[in-house]
């Protein structure tokens, strides 16, 4: 199965129009989502290396991402909240954040924080950000910070739930009955998977309970423990969305999908408006 894209970061960010609708994977857990003229960024993670993880093609350029108007924090580990990142977007940038982090983020001299907890709704622009539950640890570390894991529900001319980290749980059937896009985590930075994730066949059996229009994989493919790559780094960074579409195939082929590469977008207008078919 091939990757299909349409343009790429540097080349969406150059020609960003007001109401234009577009997903753009940066890597891992790090979504660009442009809608109703407002770009919203999720969970950044913007350096070659995390702790002991390395980042897996070339290098993303912060200065893309100086325009955004919020950034949406799911949870406080490490490869969803990394902080040198952070810093590159400035400290005056708008970040939403689990109920009760905000003192972390103001050590750290970020300014602009709002907290929000499950179920609580803010505005970014003309969209709704609604905080939704997530199925995932809560602390920064064992002895550290601990505060809810979130997803997020952004509602404007399109509907996009980004669940954050998370495994599948019953009630995702009553997040919403018109989702357009859900940014799906099929993987994560490893061989294998602990619990408060979802493998590629979990992440398609959600598709049965959220019936969004189109799936798109993510949390896959850019991240890895530092060294794997001296040896062979594996297929779990490649195979993943390519097990999760086969699988959406047979568990729900009324939903379309499509898979990103790490840095690459695509239009939501010429995806759902069924241009290109299932990949």
């Amino acid at each position: 199965m091939k990757i299909q894209s349409v343009t790429s970061v540097e080349t969406l960010a150059g020609n960003f129009m007001a109401n234009a609708a577009h997903i753009t994977y940066v890597g891992h857990a790090t979504v660009l989502i442009e809608l109703d003229g407002q770009c919203i960024l999720t969970d950044p993670v913007l350096r070659d290396q995390v702790t002991f993880l390395r980042r897996r093609g070339l290098p993303i350029d912060p200065a893309v991402f100086q325009d955004v108007d919020a950034v949406l924090i799911s949870h406080l580990h490490y490869d969803h909240l990394d902080f040198p990142s952070l810093r590159l977007l400035g400290h005056d940038r708008r970040l939403i954040v689990p109920r009760g982090a905000a003192r972390l983020f103001h050590r750290h001299g970020f300014r602009w924080v709002e907290e929000v907890r499950i179920g609580e709704v803010t505005s970014v622009g003309e969209l709704a950000v609604r905080a939704t539950y997530a199925d995932h640890s809560e602390s920064r570390h064992p002895f550290g910070l601990r505060t809810q894991a979130l997803g997020f529900l952004i509602a404007g001319s399109y509907e996009v739930y980004f669940p954050g980290d998370t495994d599948l749980f019953p009630e995702m059937a009553d997040l919403s009955n018109s989702l357009d896009v859900a940014l799906l985590p099929v993987w994560g930075w490893g061989p294998t998977l602990g619990p408060g994730h979802m493998d590629p066949l979990q992440a398609a059996k959600t598709l049965r309970l959220l019936r969004p229009r189109l799936a798109i994989p993510i949390h896959w493919g850019s991240l890895h423990p530092w060294g794997l790559d001296w040896f062979n780094p594996g297929r779990f960074l490649t195979d993943p969305p390519h097990t999760f579409v086969r699988h959406a195939a047979h568990l729900a082929p009324e939903v379309k999908t499509h898979i990103i590469a790490p840095g690459q977008a695509v239009s939501l207008e010429v995806v759902l408006n069924g241009k290109e078919g299932r990949l």
